[in-house]
Formats: structure tokens, sequence, C-alpha cells
């Protein structure tokens, strides 16, 4: 027999028994026969529960906290709105007084070149006057 070489199949065979012969060794030592296998089972059960129960509350807070941070980004962005509009608002007033400001510089301004205007006037008035009165007073001294 040592020419003889299994074959695929059998080398197969043979290795599914072992491992089936190894499963029945550890069925036998099984947790299940141990007189304190059953405690230590639902110990690790509990234990599991507990690890899912905090896992789910350390989803739920997170899921809280996005949802916090969604509304205060939202509050955020509400009061950055709210500050943009009152900026726009009190710039559109304070360009309304400004040109209300302009405006009147202007009147004023045309006011007092008028004003200057007729003092102006006044003087040459008062020149042409003076002039004559001189004239006058000189025709009158050669009478």
């Amino acid at each position: 027999m040592k020419d003889y070489e299994p074959s695929l199949a059998e080398r197969q065979s043979q290795a599914a028994k072992a491992r089936q012969a190894q499963l029945e060794r550890a069925r036998l030592k099984a947790a299940a026969n141990e007189p304190n296998s059953a405690a230590r089972q639902a110990e690790r059960r509990a234990i599991a529960e507990a690890r899912n129960a905090r896992s789910a509350e350390r989803s739920a807070a997170k899921t809280r906290e996005k949802e916090e941070e969604v509304a205060q980004a939202a509050a955020r962005e509400r009061a950055a709105e709210i500050e943009r509009a009152s900026k726009i608002e009190e710039r559109a007033r304070r360009e309304e007084r400004e040109a209300a400001e302009s405006a009147a510089r202007a009147a004023l301004r045309a006011s007092e070149r008028a004003s200057e205007k007729e003092r102006a006037l006044e003087r040459e008035k008062e020149s042409k006057a003076e002039r004559d009165r001189r004239y006058a007073a000189r025709k009158a001294r050669k009478r």
C-alpha cells in the first residue's frame, strides 16, 4: 500500500470526519455539561443586553446632539438673517438721512449764493449812488 495515494474526495471525507469528531469532543466538554454554565450564559446575555442598551443610548444621544446642532445652526442663521436685514434697513435710513442732509446743505448753499448776489447788487447800487452823488456834488460846485 505504499503506492496508494488517496483521492481528493477521500481526503475531503476524512477531513469532514475529523471535524465531526472534534465537534463531538467539544460537545462532550461543552459548557452545558458544567454545573454553573447556565448562570454564566445568563450573565453573558445580561452583559450583551446592557452593552446593546448603552449603544442605543449613545446612538439616541448622538441623534439628539445632531438635532440640537441643526436647531442651533438654524437659530444662528435666523439671527444672522435678522442682523443682515437690520443692517440693510439701517443703511437705507442712513443713506436717506444723508441724502436729506445733502439736499439741505445744497439748498443752504443756493440760499447763501442768492443772498450774496443780492448783497453784491446792493453794494453795486450803493457804489453807483455814491458815484452819482459825487458827480452831482462836483457839478454843483462848478455852477
